[in-house]
């Protein structure tokens, strides 16, 4: 193997950048030349590719988002999309690739290698960490923080004007990033998709903690359990109590990635070189157990991660 590729696809991540950084560096390291490829697989398709060298990827471990780019791409999604991005892989004499991304970006890489035989290694990056085969998906991490440090400072606000917030978080269908932002900022709730909840019990919980003396809440929604604004109007209505909302949205995604984030993708970027170099064809790099591990693509793609619901009832606990 002389050359490969690398993308970031979907949503970006903090920590993304350290892995391209890993990537090439390790890559080069070994004598292998990388190709850029901007935008994800619009890039692919379009033949936005370039060399990257060790200066490519200089001073880029600390910052958030992804210097390739990135984008969703219909287009890939079709058979006739996909045979243009094998033109270019011809065209550029790619003989591996590594992709950066989350389950969507996992699922175009496993067709194209299904189609066309290429090689491919995959890292998983993605705020969300839903993704099966690894304990921790880049940028996870820095988001948890990040929501923490929000809710740290909207507890302020809340304790000052004795109110209770609702703090909407991402994770798209699941609980991971609320659960652990939720237990490390204390919040007295938290709501994920994964777990039945009801807004009288929710309720029921604000008038105990009143009763008792406590005169301000924070309750975590995960942004797939429900909308924050109709959860806060709801609760608003039935208690009466002064209840404001804050959608954290896509602050989440940015920032300087944290020193684990860093670490992760500098692990995993590596070990993604060294498996196309062992002759890997279809897998995907993560973390289990604090050992980096390699699964088969396919079935970290058959596979839906669940939350640890054990976390979640002690979350609950601690908030009594």
């Amino acid at each position: 193997m002389q050359r490969i590729g690398i993308l970031t696809s979907g949503g970006d991540s903090p920590g993304m950048n350290a892995a391209i950084r890993a990537v090439v560096r390790k890559a080069i390291y070994h004598g292998l030349e990388v190709i850029g490829i901007k935008r994800g697989f619009n890039g692919f398709i379009e033949g936005d590719m370039e060399p990257m060298r060790l200066g490519s990827v200089a001073d880029i471990i600390h910052r958030g988002g992804t210097i390739l780019h990135t984008a969703r791409s219909e287009h890939f999604k079709t058979p006739a999309g996909r045979a243009k991005a094998w033109e270019n892989v011809e065209r550029f004499g790619l003989e591996g690739l590594v992709v950066i991304g989350g389950d969507g970006s996992f699922t175009g890489a496993s067709i194209f290698h299904r189609e066309y035989g290429l090689p491919v290694v995959a890292i998983p990056g993605t705020i969300d960490n839903d993704i099966s085969g690894t304990d921790y998906s880049i940028g996870f991490d820095t988001a948890v923080n990040t929501a923490v440090d929000a809710i740290n400072k909207i507890r302020d606000t809340a304790t000052s004007h004795e109110r209770t917030f609702i703090v909407e978080v991402m994770g798209r269908d699941t609980g991971f990033l609320a659960i652990a932002a939720g237990l490390a900022g204390g919040a007295e709730s938290i709501l994920i998709p994964e777990y039945p909840f009801s807004i009288e019990e929710i309720c029921h919980k604000l008038y105990k903690g009143y009763r008792r003396g406590k005169l301000h809440s924070i309750i975590v929604v995960a942004e797939g359990a429900g909308s924050g604004l109709e959860i806060g109007k709801q609760i608003k209505e039935r208690t009466g109590f002064d209840t404001k909302v804050t959608i954290l949205g896509h602050l989440q995604r940015g920032g300087t990635p944290t020193a684990f984030d860093r670490i992760l993708a500098s692990q995993l970027g590596a070990r993604a070189v060294e498996l196309l170099m062992q002759g890997a064809t279809c897998k995907m790099v993560g973390m289990a157990a604090g050992k980096i591990v390699e699964t088969d693509l396919d079935r970290v793609l058959g596979q839906r991660k669940t939350v640890d619901l054990d976390v979640y009832r002690l979350a609950s606990i601690l908030a009594i």
